[in-house]
């Protein structure tokens, strides 16, 4: 299993992910089609070239998708139980077809769930950062994960019990 369980992480450690991602023109339609999302600075061509970005945006939820997606790899594929929110996400540069993508991750807290004996929630900071070092979204997510199977009891390693 390439993700991490609960007791893996610990506060303030950081993930940057090898994997990176070019954002094609296609995908960034797709998405918007897919989304019923019709704002023409995504995917009206003439439009776009008279606003001061001069070409379509990449849609910014398939950025925010994209940036968590990267990291998954990494931190929670097969030890994630759910999403339980994502806040405080900004995207400070714009993303246009074209762009190569890449994220870092950083863990902000642990704690393990009081309903749920088996499972924790992580609060990750991800960070996606465009060719030129860029910062082109972040969130902060709070993830519910699986702990270790057999290592139930006890806090995670960097909380305090």
């Amino acid at each position: 299993m390439a993700g991490l369980w609960f007791e893996q992480f610990t506060v303030g450690q950081v993930f940057r992910h090898e994997i990176r991602k070019t954002v094609l023109e296609f995908e960034n339609m797709l998405f918007s089609q897919m989304t019923y999302n019709p704002a023409q600075l995504h995917i009206d061509h003439a439009y776009a070239a008279t606003t001061e970005f001069g070409r379509p945006l990449v849609n910014s939820l398939y950025t925010l998708g994209l940036v968590i997606g990267l990291t998954v790899q990494d931190t929670t594929l097969g030890t994630t139980v759910a999403n339980l929110g994502m806040h405080d996400t900004v995207f400070p540069k714009p993303v246009f077809a074209g762009d190569t993508i890449r994220a870092e991750t950083e863990v902000l807290d642990l704690r393990p769930s009081s309903s749920r004996p088996g499972q924790g929630i992580v609060r990750f900071r991800h960070t996606g950062l465009n060719q030129r070092d860029e910062v082109v979204c972040r969130t902060e997510r709070s993830a519910l994960m699986h702990r270790r199977p057999g290592e139930v009891a006890g806090p995670a390693r960097g909380e305090q019990a």
